[in-house]
């Protein structure tokens, strides 16, 4: 049983999500199509933005597949997606402070187990050149990001008991379809948004599932 894995099927975990196959199932982490939503929101907080910034770390497959969702929304939403491939500290300071030369740009990390490791970094070159940025987790707006957008793993843990459940008690994991979240939670840092300049729309404020004020 795994929960909030990255790619179960790129990781060779499972033969599909419908049909695991084998010996595991669970839950993963995210829908790689969340990169549209992300940048969505990006473009609802911060109108202005006309380029943004995917951070990624190309040796991970969540970074590539929500790269892909980004770019097939990008030309609806008239904006430019730059790739800023990140595999270290100084690498990841390299790509953003070369991209903010630029105006009207923004950020948005793909990479989730990446970007919770590069957490601080990435918010701190966010705040130094005033790039609005939308998050995969609300962890890095507790930590003074300004927006995340993402599944809450607790509810996934919370679900996975009731696979776990199932499974001791006769049920194959290979009948058991690796499920993706349905429960995303939207988090708002509004000090983070003042710093930025941001007149927060109504519309996101009341959409919150937590705003710090």
């Amino acid at each position: 049983m795994f929960v909030t894995a990255v790619d179960p099927v790129g990781a060779v975990l499972v033969a599909s999500l419908a049909r695991p196959g084998g010996n595991a199932t669970g839950f993963a982490a995210f829908e790689f199509s969340m990169g549209a939503k992300l940048l969505e929101l990006l473009k609802e907080i911060a109108p202005s933005v006309s380029r943004v910034a995917v951070l990624r770390d190309p040796s991970v497959p969540a970074g590539s597949g929500g790269y892909g969702a980004i770019q097939g929304a990008a030309a609806l939403l008239r904006v430019e997606v730059v790739p800023v491939d990140t595999r270290d500290g100084d690498e990841l300071e390299r790509g953003i402070t070369a991209f903010a030369q630029t105006p009207n740009g923004g950020l948005i990390p793909v990479a989730p187990f990446f970007a919770r490791r590069s957490g601080d970094l990435i918010i701190s070159l966010a705040a130094r050149h005033r790039l609005p940025a939308v998050y995969p987790s609300s962890y890095f707006v507790t930590s003074g990001g300004l927006i995340s957008y993402g599944p809450d793993p607790t509810d996934q843990y919370r679900l996975a008991a009731g696979y776990v459940d199932r499974i001791l008690k006769g049920e194959k994991p290979a009948d058991l379809p690796v499920q993706v979240p349905t429960k995303q939670f939207l988090a708002l840092n509004m000090k983070a948004a003042k710093v930025l300049g941001l007149d927060v729309p109504a519309s996101v404020v009341v959409r919150a599932d937590e705003v710090i004020e």
